[in-house]
């Protein structure tokens, strides 16, 4: 039994690991796309490919971000099961 909860432990610091650094990678996606548009919204046209490549971090950290929380989700469903 001992055996278990050990290794229920052990996959919940890994799942909070795999959280933790999709939620720094959605972050720094987030600031690069801020940085990005903010320093070439001068030339607002689908031309200006470094603006084009911030919304893309933008709209990209959301997804980052949703996809840590749930891959978070899951884990811990999954061993509150167990």
């Amino acid at each position: 039994m001992t055996t278990k909860s050990a290794a229920g432990q052990k996959t919940e610091r890994e799942g909070n690991a795999l959280f933790f650094a999709m939620k720094v990678a959605a972050w720094a996606a987030l600031i690069i796309g801020a940085v990005l548009c903010l320093t070439n919204y001068s030339d607002f046209s689908d031309s200006n490919r470094r603006l084009m490549a911030g919304i893309g971090f933008l709209v990209g950290s959301v997804f980052i971000y949703m996809i840590g929380t749930a891959i978070n989700l899951v884990h811990k469903r999954k061993t509150e099961s167990e």
